[in-house]
């Protein structure tokens, strides 16, 4: 569906063309019978042609050098190697893949990369994680190095139970099969037993938003990847921070705070339910100011454009070490601190911006980069970068079906939005349910959300806590003891969104899905669009 085209083929294309005369012109000549091939080869002669010939060589030596197999090392633990494949029409897909490795390699994580057509059914039965990134080419078909797979291990009856995949899909949305291939791959995955990380990501004409995201569930394969730098950085609004708030006191998990955010200009840019607030976190105050002492700069040192340095530093990855004293060679060299990305928890009707997350800590004992910078170090009043992303995949249904909602933890954030906006559309026909560890601590929106089912929003709630006791601990048990409700919903046009751990919880209501509806109706749901998950 791309349409396109790689800058390198015209050039490379003519070169291959102005060779190929030349030889035929010499060739000419000696069916012509011409002197230059009467007698022996003059020494010069001798050597362009060894020279050609050795030139040929280390071409073919090149090649095969590219493709040779490999003998790939298994990880530290003994786990085999994450597997990163593309299907490339153009070039993009194979950039994209490449990027995606390195990132990983740069994480400490070990990656195998192989185009698609040195994928078979062996390395995909031997490999525990992998990523798939594929273009669409023309209307809806594969890229043409794909079609080896499809041909020869497509066909074959593959067992995959023990693969976690995921798909980045790229295409072209003005064609009518949009990322066709990649949903062609993420099927037949999941028909084969593979386990999706999280739902296929499409990419629109490289767009940069979808990039970034993509980059950011990244993150959640392990390693550092969420500490690299953005690939492309957002284009951040100034927000002010008006209220923040811990919600769990006394909880046993992490602080969970709710924060409420206003644009700097005054003017509330629309958002549905669903969306993400990219924020771009900052260092803390102190954390700068130590790193200026170490590195002997004062605090007041200033760029040439009237920028304090510790300003600069604060919203930047940190160097270890630096190699110079120059402070605008040292600016130069700074690379911005990675976005966060949290679901919006509030509609714009509600005059402001909400979100919900969890204090992260590290192994040390520290704060999370961006969660302690906005629990910890934030005050009411500071400004924030923040960016609104568009989240397609997770937007409401229309408002006269059913709704069914199913989270846990902060993931309550983006389905209270969904609450709400079903409220500002009248729509009644709600089931909410939600998992946390105690009701006495961790009923995030209790209040509310109790209030809502009083008044008839929420026609059926079901809070589960876990360390409460009680035969349902978790949201799936809930969903698997109502599954006559689920399957009753469902024939009456129920759409599901899911929100909240990738870890345990995804899966979990996954199974409890398909077991309760059936692989054939589970799958159905899945791409008529009415089971969605933002999951992380």
């Amino acid at each position: 569906m791309s349409s396109n085209r790689s800058p390198r083929a015209l050039p490379g294309n003519l070169a291959v063309i102005a060779v190929l005369a030349i030889i035929a012109f010499a060739l000419l000549r000696l069916h012509l019978g011409e002197s230059w091939w009467l007698a022996s080869p003059l020494p010069a002669q001798w050597l362009t042609a060894l020279a050609a010939a050795a030139i040929y060589a280390i071409a073919c030596a090149a090649l095969w050098w590219r493709v040779r197999p490999r003998k790939e090392a298994a990880s530290v633990d003994g786990q085999p190697p994450l597997l990163v494949v593309w299907a490339s029409q153009t070039g993009f897909a194979r950039q994209l893949a490449e990027r995606s490795a390195d990132s990983l390699r740069a994480a400490g994580q070990t990656v195998r990369l192989r185009a698609l057509d040195q994928v078979d059914a062996a390395l995909l039965g031997s490999t525990r994680t992998a990523l798939f990134i594929a273009s669409t080419t023309g209307e809806g078909d594969p890229p043409d190095h794909a079609l080896a797979f499809l041909s020869r291990v497509m066909p074959q009856p593959v067992a995959l139970p023990q693969l976690q995949y995921a798909v980045l899909a790229l295409g072209d949305r003005t064609y009518d099969h949009y990322c066709a291939f990649g949903y062609q791959l993420d099927d037949w995955l999941r028909k084969h037993g593979a386990q999706p990380l999280f739902d296929t990501v499409e990419v629109d004409n490289a767009d940069a938003d979808a990039l970034r995201h993509w980059q950011q569930l990244l993150g959640q394969l392990g390693g550092e990847v969420a500490d690299l730098p953005d690939w492309s950085a957002p284009d951040y609004q100034p927000w002010r921070l008006q209220q923040r708030q811990q919600l769990n006191p006394g909880s046993v998990g992490g602080g969970v705070f709710q924060l409420t955010l206003a644009p700097v200009d005054g003017v509330l840019h629309a958002w549905q339910a669903g969306d993400i607030a990219e924020i771009g976190p900052r260092h803390s105050s102190d954390t700068v100011a130590q790193w200026l002492q170490v590195h002997g700069f004062a605090a007041t040192t200033t760029l040439a454009d009237g920028r304090l340095l510790r300003d600069l530093l604060a919203a930047s990855s940190l160097p270890g070490q630096i190699e110079h004293a120059d402070v605008e060679t040292l600016a130069a060299s700074l690379k911005p601190l990675p976005h966060r990305e949290y679901s919006i928890a509030s509609i714009p009707a509600e005059g402001a911006l909400q979100l919900l997350l969890r204090r992260q800590v590290c192994a040390d004992g520290s704060p999370g980069l961006a969660s302690g910078w906005l629990c910890d170090y934030t005050l009411p009043g500071d400004l924030i970068d923040l960016r609104l992303r568009s989240n397609p995949n997770f937007h409401p249904p229309a408002h006269d079906v059913p709704l069914i909602l199913i989270g846990n933890g902060t993931g309550i954030a983006g389905l209270r939005a969904h609450l709400r906006a079903r409220i500002e559309a009248g729509a009644r026909r709600n089931w909410l349910l939600f998992g946390e560890r105690n009701a006495a601590h961790d009923f995030h929106f209790g209040d509310e959300l109790r209030q809502w089912q009083r008044e008839g929003w929420i026609e059926q709630l079901d809070a589960m806590f876990s360390r409460d006791g009680g035969e349902l601990r978790y949201v799936q048990h809930a969903l698997a003891t109502h599954a006559e409700r689920l399957r009753d919903w469902v024939d009456e046009g129920a759409t599901i969104l899911v929100c909240g751990s990738l870890q345990g919880m995804a899966p979990a209501v996954d199974a409890v899905i398909a077991q309760a509806l059936g692989n054939d109706a589970h799958e159905a749901l899945r791409i008529a669009g009415r089971y969605r998950r933002d999951v992380y």
